[in-house]
């Protein structure tokens, strides 16, 4: 039986690419993904413009597309209602915008699949992946950001906040109800209490086209995730490793 996969695309207002994007990776999928039992799940995010009635209209033309409506804002929060509510053996995710090559959800996916990882997350930051388009201050707020995750935990893992990952059925089961941010900050949540609790974890080199048109603050994003940091230095993640503990 082939491995059954959920993609989800987290979107917010995002009504001039989401039929474009939706229907590039459902023929990428359908064309380079026979071995696996593929779903995409658009994940509407509190959307204010036609996003939502793109998202429906995808739904009903393509069988292996679906949309949910999440009424309050926030990436984290979207993947952690869609990832909790899946049957899926593997569910990833990706930015709407493919900003990453769709050549790289191979490895990413075959990681889990194949080589039994527990979380694949694309990197821009080792030696194989390509970076196009990105300021130099968005680079210098990221490795420093990521620079500071890697002193205050010792964290394997050198790229936090790639829109590319995925995780196992298992792995999700048990760390997504131990993560407390619904925003931008997920990410990095569920990557410092997978790594400090010995979950396999690996890093696929991807090739990156920043988005022009993001509507990321970085200044404002980069402090709230500091503070997520501290947050998780400072009690939150010894309570998580606790509480795995005893799962496991």
């Amino acid at each position: 039986m082939n491995t059954s996969l959920e993609i989800i695309l987290p979107v917010l207002n995002e009504e001039g690419i989401v039929a474009v994007s939706v229907s590039v990776i459902h023929n990428f999928l359908k064309d380079h993904f026979l071995d696996y039992n593929w779903t995409i799940t658009i994940a509407d995010n509190g959307s204010t413009d036609k996003t939502p009635t793109i998202s429906e209209a995808l739904s009903n033309k393509y069988d292996r597309v679906s949309h949910v409506q999440i009424a309050e804002r926030g990436r984290g929060r979207a993947l952690k209602q869609c990832w909790t509510n899946s049957n899926s053996d593997i569910m990833a995710y990706m930015d709407i915008d493919l900003s990453t090559q769709l050549d790289d959800l191979r490895p990413l996916l075959d990681s889990i699949s194949q080589n039994n990882y527990d979380i694949a997350i694309g990197s821009r930051l080792i030696n194989g992946s390509i970076v196009e388009g990105r300021s130099l201050k968005r680079e210098l707020i990221s490795r420093t950001y990521n620079k500071i995750i890697q002193l205050t935990f010792s964290a394997s893992f050198n790229d936090a906040q790639c829109g590319f990952k995925a995780i196992s059925r298992s792995a999700a089961d048990q760390l997504i109800p131990l993560i407390k941010d619904n925003g931008w900050f997920f990410d990095t949540e569920l990557l410092i209490i997978a790594d400090k609790s010995n979950y396999r974890i690996k890093e696929i080199p991807v090739r990156w086209s920043d988005d022009p048109d993001t509507r990321v603050k970085v200044i404002s994003t980069a402090l709230y995730d500091l503070y997520g940091l501290a947050r998780l230095k400072f009690g939150g993640l010894k309570s998580a490793q606790t509480f795995l503990k005893l799962l496991r």
